[in-house]
Order: structure tokens, then C-alpha cells, then sequence
């Protein structure tokens, strides 16, 4: 047997309960893995209340871990028994043991915590092609990056900085804005009641180019209205809740501004370019660029627990979840 977190129905995090599960045996193009952390994502949150579907319930959380290969499927081989590996974007990470396709496996480089591993591979692969593809960054740019102290955000200040961008970055405290500051924001403004103000301020009336969403509901608006003219608007994250449906002109009468509501799965959906983005993730972590920061670490058995401090917005940086 093993043990796992599942739902049973959607809702708080009292749904969650910790549970004695079969043991899983990989398929022919499947890996067994033993999971040494878990990371949080608040993808998780989407699923367990229920804004997110799942197929069948009752269901085991989760989209991202890193352990240790202890079995292989008959057709696998690009992975081996002992191989350290992670992943991102298969559900069902809250769990001791998993089986996962292995065309989803990343080997880790030497230098790589496993528990580093499965705190950024989700959110390093998301800043990845957020910074890199959905808007190629450029030296000189302008960005705005909302919940700038959280788990992506602060690997959004600290990549782009690198990539020679002015960070401005959008938290709800003091002590997140000095977290941010910390990891290479310019600016930081507290709170979204004076966003388009503040923003106008900072760049001295131009705006920015793009704008990093991850709130959703309460900062929409405001982000649109902090954009230049054929600005683009990421929306990438709903932790205030789902945007509403809105009139399509709004985007036109803000400056033939563009959209987009971005997904890991499709930029990760080719296998060469999952190893690329992969590699570029790593090794940005091996030569400082990100500097990933695990501020909370919670029992597996108490995912409810680490689940309410992240919709309360106590947390900073990445979670791990340990089994």
C-alpha cells in the first residue's frame, strides 16, 4: 500500500483526506516513482474547487513532484530504476508512490535539489515560456508582474531582471514588496487601487508593453488599464477567482491592446521542446540566475493545511509538500 490526499468531492480544503491507496504499477510506457516532495501550485486549488473539472472522483491532487524511479514499464527506455526525476502537469502528484507517463520524466541534473525540483519545475517551465515565447522579453523592457513575491512571480523578477527588463512588480504587503525588491523589482506597488496611476507614474506616462496576470477577477481591469497601446494581456492564473465574460470592444478602446489566457500544456506539448525549456530552467538555476526560495515546507498529511495558507496569501516563494 501507499498513501495519498484525495478528493471525494470538490470544495474547501476540508475535502482533502489522507488515505491508505493501492500501490500503482506502471504500465508499459509508465514509470513507478517514489516522491520525495510535492509541490504547491495553486492550479491545485483550481481543481479541488471544482473550477477545474476532474473526470472521476474521488481523485489525487497535484500537477508537480520529484523522486527517486523505482520501476519501469516494458516499453521505457529513456528512463532506468534509480533515475532522480521530476515533472509538471500530470495530475495526481499528492501521493507517495505515482506512475507517470515517461515521456512527461525529466532526468535531474547533478547539481539539483530534488526538493528544488519539485518546487520550480511547474513554475520555473511556466516562467519559462511566459518570459521567452508568450512575450519574448527584451533588454530595456517594461513588465508588469502581479503577486511578484509568490512562487512564479519571484522567478518572473529574477529572470527578467537577468534579461536586462524593469521589473515592476505588484504585491499586497510591505514584507512581500522587500521580497520582491529583494529578487530584482525596480519598482513595487502595494495593493491595485492606484495600479494604472502608479504605473503611469513609474514609467512616465508610457505604460508597459505587457502585463503578468495571475490574479484574475480583482486585477483584470486594472491591468488592462496599465497597458501601452497593442499591449498584450497574460492572463495566466485566476487566484481572485475567474474573469468574467466581458465585451471585446474593451480591448479595442483601450489601444487595439491583445489577450491571451496561456497553458503549460500546450508549450510543453512537444517533447523536444519540453527537454529544451527543461534544460534552460536548470540551468538557469545552476548559474544563480534563479534562485528558487522553498518558504514553506508541510507534511503531505497536512496538504488542507498548506492549501489555506496559500489561499490566504501567507505564503512566499515556492511550497513543498513532503510525503
Amino acid at each position: 500500500m501507499s498513501k495519498a490526499i484525495r478528493i471525494h468531492a470538490t470544495g474547501g480544503p476540508e475535502v482533502l483526506r489522507w488515505e491508505d491507496v493501492p500501490k500503482p504499477e506502471p504500465g508499459p510506457t509508465e514509470i513507478l516513482l517514489r516522491q520525495e516532495a510535492i509541490g504547491l501550485n495553486y492550479i491545485d486549488v483550481y481543481f479541488r474547487t471544482g473550477l477545474y473539472k476532474i473526470a472521476n472522483l474521488p481523485a489525487v491532487l497535484g500537477q508537480e513532484g520529484a523522486g527517486i524511479v523505482e520501476a519501469v514499464g516494458s516499453d521505457v527506455t529513456t528512463v532506468k530504476v534509480g533515475d532522480r526525476v521530476a515533472y509538471a502537469g500530470s495530475l495526481g502528484a499528492y501521493a507517495t508512490h505515482r506512475v507517470l507517463p515517461a515521456d512527461r520524466a525529466l532526468i535531474l541534473p547533478p547539481g539539483i535539489d530534488i526538493r528544488v525540483a519539485a518546487a520550480i519545475t511547474l513554475q520555473g517551465l511556466t516562467a519559462h515560456y511566459l518570459l521567452h515565447r508568450t512575450y519574448p522579453v527584451k533588454p530595456g523592457d517594461r513588465i508588469l508582474v502581479h503577486a511578484a513575491a509568490g512562487g512564479v512571480g519571484l522567478l518572473l523578477c529574477q529572470w527578467a531582471s537577468h534579461l536586462g527588463a524593469t521589473v515592476i512588480g505588484v504585491v499586497s504587503s510591505e514584507e512581500k514588496a522587500e521580497l520582491a525588491r529583494a529578487n530584482g523589482a525596480a519598482h513595487v506597488i502595494i495593493g491595485i487601487q492606484t495600479l494604472a496611476a502608479d504605473v503611469k507614474r513609474i514609467t512616465r506616462g508610457e505604460m508597459v508593453p505587457v502585463v503578468y496576470d495571475s490574479i484574475g477577477r480583482e486585477t483584470f481591469n486594472a491591468s488592462l488599464d496599465s497597458l501601452a497601446p497593442l499591449g498584450l494581456m497574460v492572463s495566466f492564473g485566476n487566484a481572485s477567482g475567474a474573469v468574467p465574460p466581458f465585451d471585446l470592444s474593451l480591448l479595442s478602446a483601450k489601444g487595439s491592446l491583445f489577450l491571451t489566457r496561456p497553458s503549460l500544456a500546450t508549450y510543453t506539448a512537444k517533447r523536444a521542446t519540453l527537454d529544451m525549456m527543461a534544460g534552460e530552467l536548470f540551468a538557469a538555476v545552476q548559474a544563480g540566475i534563479l534562485r528558487p526560495m522553498i518558504n514553506q515546507s508541510f507534511p503531505l498529511a497536512d496538504a488542507a493545511l498548506a492549501h489555506a495558507a496559500l489561499e490566504s496569501r501567507k505564503t512566499t516563494g515556492q511550497t513543498v509538500l513532503i510525503p
